[in-house]
C-alpha cells in the first residue's frame, strides 16, 4: 500500500503526502522552502516528512511549515498526532473541516469539475440510501 490509509471508501492522506502536494501546489523546491524557514525545517529532513520516514515532525516545524504554506497549522498538528479532533456529531451537522482541495491553487475549471464529480458522488449515495 502507498502509505495512504483506506476508511470505508475514503482515502485519508499521511502528513508527508498532504505536505509534498501543498509544496508542489505552491512550485517551492525542497531547498526554497528551507531558506524560507530560515534552515529551521533542511532540506533533507522535509524529504524525509514527504516521503513517511518522518511521521511526527516537532509542533515547532509544523509551524513553520504552515506560516510558509499559509495553511492551518492545528490541521497538520491533528494529522501529525498530537490532537485529535471530536467525532461526536449530530446528523446533519457539518464536519468543519476545510474541503481537500481548499490549500491548493485550483483553476476555475478544475473547481467545476471537482463540484461536479461531487454532485455525482452524492447522487450516488441517495441512491444506494434507497435501497
Amino acid at each position: 500500500m502507498s502509505g495512504s490509509t483506506t476508511q470505508g471508501s475514503s482515502v485519508k492522506l499521511t502528513l508527508g503526502q498532504y505536505l509534498a502536494s501543498i509544496r508542489a501546489d505552491r512550485k517551492l523546491t525542497l531547498r526554497q522552502v528551507e531558506e524560507a524557514t530560515n534552515k529551521e525545517v533542511s532540506n533533507a529532513y522535509l524529504s524525509q516528512i514527504e516521503n513517511d520516514k518522518i511521521q511526527q515532525p516537532s509542533p515547532n516545524v509544523l509551524h513553520a511549515l504552515a506560516d510558509i504554506y499559509v495553511i492551518d497549522y492545528s490541521q497538520l498538528m491533528e494529522m501529525a498526532g498530537y490532537i485529535t479532533h471530536s467525532k461526536t456529531r449530530s446528523h446533519g451537522q457539518r464536519h468543519g473541516r476545510v474541503a481537500t482541495f481548499a490549500n491548493h491553487t485550483l483553476t476555475p475549471s478544475e473547481e467545476s469539475e471537482l463540484m461536479e464529480y461531487l454532485k455525482f458522488i452524492r447522487s450516488r449515495k441517495k441512491t444506494s440510501d434507497k435501497t
